[in-house]
């Protein structure tokens, strides 16, 4: 009776340093965590030094299965960072192109987020801010406001409306005797 380690020589598929079943294994603890673009894979393979047509062979085949879907990827990507970090789609087309996802994939996903999306998560972003800057007047905490909106990718003419619009609802900077807006609260 043969022993295990006997195998046929020439066998890919018992052999471990196979290129393809490296690559498999690395893309399937890869996916575990989290959902990945089709490029993250591939780029990941490559740092690992995993040959490009085995890399390409098991990337082809993870996406005939459903493991890789970049569409399907945008669209949960785009739907969380929106809500949970309150990005505009100016910042989730770049993270989305960092990530390797490009043209109609991306395009479909973005189209998921409108211009009330966007204003409502604008201003959701200032109102939750508003409060830190209590001891700051209304210039400095516009400048502020319209500043951390440009970061998350909200264009200026959205960002200066918003803040504008927020900072005249609560009253802030209109006391110049008081620090602030809270000096109307109860």
């Amino acid at each position: 009776m043969p022993a295990a380690d006997d195998a046929p020589p020439g066998d890919p598929a018992d052999d471990p340093g196979d290129p393809e079943s490296v690559a498999r294994a690395i893309c399937l603890r890869a996916l575990t965590g989290s959902a990945k673009t089709r490029q993250q894979l591939a780029d990941l393979l490559a740092r690992r030094g995993v040959p490009e047509e085995a890399a390409e062979a098991v990337l082809d085949r993870f996406g005939e299965v459903g493991l890789i879907d970049d569409a399907a990827f945008a669209r949960a990507w785009v739907s969380s960072r929106q809500a949970g970090r309150g990005l505009a789609r100016r910042a989730l087309k770049s993270e989305l192109r960092a990530k390797g996802v490009d043209g109609e994939d991306a395009q479909q996903a973005l189209a998921l987020v409108d211009d009330e999306d966007e204003r409502v998560s604008a201003r959701r972003l200032v109102e939750r801010r508003l409060p830190s800057l209590r001891r700051v007047d209304r210039v400095t905490a516009t400048r502020r406001l319209v500043g951390m909106l440009a970061r998350k990718g909200y264009g200026g003419g959205l960002a200066g409306a918003v803040v504008r619009e927020v900072l005249d609802e609560t009253g802030f900077g209109t006391h110049p005797e008081g620090d602030g807006w809270e000096d109307d609260l109860p």
